[in-house]
């Protein structure tokens, strides 16, 4: 008895399986012409121009469009968006860091000798943009799409929330929490996706917490920043603060993300955008 799969889904594994070979085609190709700039400036921009090349080609080939129509349309709806995930990424952030803060569980001292710089602040504000615009257009860009159509929100959100978690398990001082909490991110930006139906949402939250959180001196996924001349140190056992790997390794980004989440579906006045990809699927909900 021969076993056939459906026409969909050879489809759907050939599409996602070039867009995976694009983005690594990509990384390589980037990776030899950065390759002479200094690491944190190069793997940003890496990562952002691997993403928006292997995601302008796959739509070409495959849908005759843009990459513009992943959820990258800019119109009064796309403003609303970001502008509610910066608010809600900066606030969390906020919280994670300056609550302990009040409480006397940490506190943000003065780094001897070393003094603000507003230069190296306004570069590491570009380069964080470039990287979490990156992240969301690679990770929630054409090949979570295709997925999102064949197999459903979910089937789709978790699978490629294990991935981001794993392409962060080389960073510095990376802990199984922190890679839990890179996960439980995941989860929150790929419903993010899903709830309104582009990426500015969750690029919106990606960008306004990794902002928030080198400019109040705390490390960001394992990487120290220090631009402001400030840093936090926590009184409390790392698996609330998550030592050197920063907040993101503790239990209280473990909660705030739970929040964000409960934040998004119930309270969130967010607008829903019909992505080309899924123009079908959303038409059926």
């Amino acid at each position: 008895m021969n076993f056939r799969l459906p026409e969909k889904a050879l489809q759907t594994a050939l599409r996602v399986g070039v867009y995976v070979f694009l983005a690594l085609a990509s990384y390589l190709l980037f990776g030899i012409v950065l390759s002479n700039l200094p690491m944190v400036i190069a793997a940003p921009l890496l990562v952002f121009c691997a993403a928006s090349v292997s995601n302008e080609l796959a739509m070409r080939i495959f849908e005759h469009r843009s990459l513009v129509d992943l959820g990258l349309v800019w119109n009064p709806s796309s403003v609303r968006n970001v502008v509610l995930g910066l608010v809600g990424g900066v606030v969390a952030a906020l919280i994670v860091v300056l609550g302990p803060v009040l409480e006397g569980a940490a506190e943000i001292t003065r780094v001897a000798g070393q003094q603000v710089d507003w230069g190296a602040i306004v570069v590491l504000l570009v380069i964080l943009l470039f990287g979490a615009m990156g992240e969301e257009v690679l990770l929630r860009g054409y090949g979570f799409q295709v997925l999102m159509g064949a197999l459903g929100p979910f089937a789709t959100i978790l699978p490629v929330s294990v991935l981001f978690a794993l392409l962060h398990a080389g960073n510095p001082h990376v802990t199984t929490l922190g890679l839990a909490n890179t996960g439980l991110w995941g989860v929150l930006l790929g419903y993010a996706f899903y709830r309104s139906g582009d990426l500015w949402l969750p690029i919106g939250l990606h960008v306004g917490w990794n902002w928030v959180l080198p400019l109040l001196g705390a490390n960001l996924s394992g990487l120290t920043m220090n631009v402001t001349g400030y840093k936090m140190q926590w009184k409390v056992a790392s698996v609330w603060g998550g030592g050197d790997y920063g907040p993101e390794g503790g239990l209280a980004t473990s909660l705030m993300v739970v929040l964000l989440f409960a934040w998004l579906a119930l309270k969130a006045p967010v607008r829903r955008q019909r992505p080309y990809l899924l123009r079908e699927r959303w038409e059926d909900e």
